[in-house]
């Protein structure tokens, strides 16, 4: 194997050096496609990557595993699965201005379209390259200031009931965004069509079930990795089926250890960085059917 270097382009700016095994991963989890430029010491100008002898013919013939052919992982489900790659500072600086924004409140939805953009750049997804997020703020802004005018008249009315209610509409605004977040994924600078067709109720009724389960100390982590497969199922407009792996035992003793390391402070980026890039890799995408045959 060579052991040149390349660059590619990605959403209009050069990304590498990489070396060629790693350009390679790229080809094969369709990061890098026959469309995309590329360019290595020694070429006149950028070109295609299709447009190289032997380039995209050679990536079949990694030995990487991950890559290589079906993965079976701790759920057992065969499928290629996602991956999240980003800097610890790109990370720390961006969670830090998301934070800022919380605290302001007004800034919110500013902050969530970026700090959206940027994870969706980040991750990685077989046979989909270059995606990408087209939210708009406009969007949420009207659900965020129609929440912020019905919780103060709630307030002021000074009956709890009222306020209890808030709940439900707070719950009712996390299920819009997931829906909004879902529906503007891209690919390529095309939307890919996808929606959550998981209800209202159904949601509200997992979050009632994980408030629930805090009270049994260590149930909650079954109940997350549950609600996370169910919104999976509910992800329409895939050409392949979209499964979440972990088991509950896998995700409690993960958050615990992170948890702990996060108590020093200074590790945090770095333990945030390692749980997001397990949960990434633990979502797989399978061809429809799969499941129902096994």
């Amino acid at each position: 194997m060579s052991n040149r270097s390349w660059f590619f382009a990605s959403q209009g700016k050069e990304q590498g050096p990489y070396p060629e095994a790693q350009l390679r991963e790229f080809i094969a989890n369709g990061t890098v496609t026959a469309e995309t430029l590329v360019w290595s010491e020694g070429m006149a100008g950028w070109q295609k990557a299709g447009d190289i002898p032997g380039l995209l013919a050679g990536a079949s013939g990694l030995p990487v595993p991950q890559h290589g052919g079906p993965m079976t992982s701790a759920g057992g489900h065969g499928g290629r699965p996602l991956s999240i790659e980003f800097g610890v500072w790109e990370f720390t600086w961006r969670s830090l201005v998301l934070f800022i924004g919380i605290l302001f409140v007004i800034p919110l939805p500013w902050v969530i379209v970026m700090y959206s953009r940027w994870i969706v750049s980040r991750t990685n997804v077989p046979e989909r390259p270059n995606l990408a997020f087209t939210g708009r703020p406009v969007t949420i802004l009207w659900w965020y200031l129609g929440a912020i005018v019905l919780s103060v008249g709630v307030s002021l009315t000074g009956i709890q009931f009222l306020n209890a209610l808030m709940i439900f509409v707070q719950i009712g605004l996390y299920w819009l965004a997931i829906k909004w977040f879902v529906a503007n994924i891209a690919s390529n600078g095309r939307p890919l069509g996808l929606g959550f067709s998981g209800s209202y109720w159904g949601y509200l009724g997992w979050n009632i079930l994980a408030f629930v389960s805090v009270i049994t100390i260590i149930g909650w982590a079954w109940v997350y990795t549950a609600q996370i497969r169910w919104m999976c199922r509910h992800v329409e407009g895939t050409r392949r089926e979209i499964v979440f792996n972990a088991t509950g035992l896998e995700f409690l003793w993960r958050s615990l250890l992170t948890a702990l390391v996060c108590l020093f402070i200074i590790p945090i980026p770095w333990m945030m960085r390692w749980f997001i890039r397990w949960q990434a890799s633990q979502v797989v995408l399978v061809e429809r059917g799969t499941l129902a045959n096994a």
